[in-house]
């Protein structure tokens, strides 16, 4: 296993001066010294920002963090696999399951290792499915949160905990504590989760560390350790690079990134088309929301594109930047997106090259590399790429809907889309975009591959009709990614919601709520924050067949999108 901290750009003049000079001012300024000094004025000078982005800072140690525990972690592992467990299922949402899903989607298990599974869909027809994919009996729950009260997390724990007291129901105190681990932070977050005390294992990262710049901590590493992957690849690559991003010259990988990605945005080329090698494509979901909620605020932002198939140039208008990530493994797809790459830098667009190290210590070390470059990111943009001031509003329109719903017992959704004129309403909601925007397509249902096909279908339908970017995302997935950016960055944004009927739903255990309510509820406060934005969005509704209703407004959005879209 190798790592390479390679990376080359390709770009028009102009931009390759405004990029080198941003460049040099990062190393006039000493960017790279200065943040692993932790010095918050790189990004503030408000005396109580800093202080608050100071105790943000732990993510620079995780590669070295952990080291001592890599043994302890891997016998965890094998007592769980001893025992007879042969399954486990990641429960969390946003950056405690997406770097999870990147591991589990990327790699193979070991030997001595147990599939891991992810669950971040609060669909009913979702979580049933992820119930039904193994045996409780041999299954462990992994609940990650790093604030200890995820409304998502906290409602899974509670459907699986009384799932194993059902099996365990005749034995005194139960054993249902025995299927689960917590991934969490020292109390508070530790004391609001139910049941911990009763759990068989509590893992506790530093508190200073941000749920998405989590991925070589425990967040990661404790499903890796139970796949049988190899974590001193990991942490050892990580660190290589992270002593590599220590570097004053102008090669430093984390800051050559980030300061190109910054500059970039700051010329208009705001729209990160990510074009990653299929082995490891999942790292698009991480990437995108490192770089969504960490840039989309106070109305600056970069826009990450994932999953998008490379088209001609004539597909783009002229606010992309594209980076290929790749280890030259996969010689088809090399040679493939190498041509389409070609043609793109011919028209003038801007290309980035990163090399991807081979095996599980690439990724580890990739983790790292965009953490770094996503902080260097945020002083180029002039913005704190620490907090998240717009997460909580979609929260508390959920809430709202849901005090409204105790009191009904009905969630209220926006009126939607005449079904009777779908591609003419369509049509006209397209037309508010901006010409400088992007559209996005949140699907409030359960994921699967032939959903995925779908919405990319969607995406590509509406890129080649108006030479925009459109991101795709599931919810309430997306809440904790890019909605972050879609309210708080650059008000660019049109938005088509879709939302189905519930067939069968399931109750959350404890509460008045079931899991259809939630979700529902959850598209309807972010309609709301929408809205209160000023940003245009449109619900449709895709009833209770989800899978004929998408058929049919990918084939509305075709008609819809038959004549270019100005």
């Amino acid at each position: 296993m190798t790592y390479a901290a390679g990376h080359s750009r390709r770009l028009p003049a102009a931009l390759e001066k405004h990029v080198a000079q941003n460049q040099a001012r990062a190393i006039d300024e000493d960017w790279a010294g200065r943040l692993w000094a932790r010095d918050p004025s790189l990004w503030t000078k408000d005396e109580e920002v800093a202080a608050l982005i100071a105790n943000r800072l732990g993510w620079l140690d995780l590669p070295t963090h952990f080291t001592d525990d890599v043994e302890a972690l891997a016998a965890f592992a094998r007592g769980i696999r001893d025992e007879g467990f042969d399954a486990a299922l990641v429960c969390g949402m946003g950056g405690s399951s997406l770097a999870p899903d990147v591991l589990a989607a990327s790699f193979p298990v070991a030997d001595g290792g147990i599939p891991v599974r992810i669950l971040d869909s609060t669909d009913p027809a979702a979580v049933a499915e992820a119930t039904a994919a193994s045996d409780p009996a041999r299954t462990l729950y992994l609940i990650s949160t790093k604030s200890g009260t995820t409304t998502e997390t906290l409602a899974f724990l509670a459907h699986f905990w009384q799932a194993e007291d059902d099996i365990h129901a005749d034995i005194p105190q139960g054993l249902a504590g025995q299927h689960f681990a917590a991934v969490t932070d020292p109390p508070p977050s530790l004391d609001a989760i139910p049941h911990s005390d009763l759990m068989r294992e509590v893992f506790l990262n530093p508190a200073d560390v941000g749920g998405r710049y989590s991925a070589l901590s425990y967040v990661g590493l404790v499903p890796a350790a139970l796949m049988g992957l190899d974590l001193r690849a990991i942490t050892d690559a990580a660190a290589q690079m992270a002593e590599d991003t220590r570097s004053p010259s102008d090669d430093n990988p984390g800051v050559w990134l980030g300061t190109t990605l910054g500059a970039l945005a700051r010329a208009g080329r705001d729209k990160l088309t990510l074009v990653i090698e299929p082995a490891v494509a999942r790292l698009g979901a991480w990437i995108e929301q490192l770089v969504a909620e960490s840039t989309g605020k106070h109305g600056v932002g970069i826009v990450p594109v994932d999953s998008e198939s490379l088209g001609t140039p004539d597909a783009y208008g002229d606010d992309r930047v594209f980076v290929r990530i790749s280890s030259g493994a996969n010689a088809a797809w090399q040679s493939a997106s190498g041509a389409a790459l070609d043609s793109l830098v011919a028209a003038g667009h801007p290309v980035i090259d990163l090399a991807l190290g081979s095996g599980i210590g690439g990724l580890g070390a990739e983790f790292f590399r965009w953490e770094f470059a996503t902080a260097v990111a945020g002083i180029v943009l002039g913005i704190n790429p620490f907090d998240e001031p717009n997460v909580t509003e979609s929260k508390d329109n959920t809430k709202r809907v849901l005090e409204a719903y105790g009191r009904t017992g009905n969630v209220v959704l926006p009126a939607p889309l005449a079904a009777d004129d779908l591609a003419n309403a369509l049509r006209r909601h397209l037309e508010r975009a901006k010409s400088d925007g992007y559209f996005a397509i949140q699907a409030y249902i359960a994921p699967s591959a032939a959903r995925d096909q779908w919405l990319s279908d969607a995406a590509g339908t509406l890129r080649d009709a108006s030479g925009r970017a459109v991101t795709t995302g599931y919810g309430p997935r997306f809440l904790h990614s890019t909605g972050q950016l879609h309210k708080g960055g650059a008000p660019l944004g049109c938005f088509i919601q879709l939302t189905a009927a519930h067939g069968a739903d399931l109750p959350i255990p404890g509460s008045k709520e079931s899991f259809g309510t939630l979700i529902d509820a959850q598209a309807a406060g972010d309609f709301a924050s929408l809205e209160a934005h000023g940003l245009p969005v449109a619900r449709i509704d895709l009833g209770i067949d989800t899978d004929a209703g998408l058929n049919a407004f990918v084939s509305a959005l075709k008609q819809a999108a038959a004549s270019p879209l100005e």
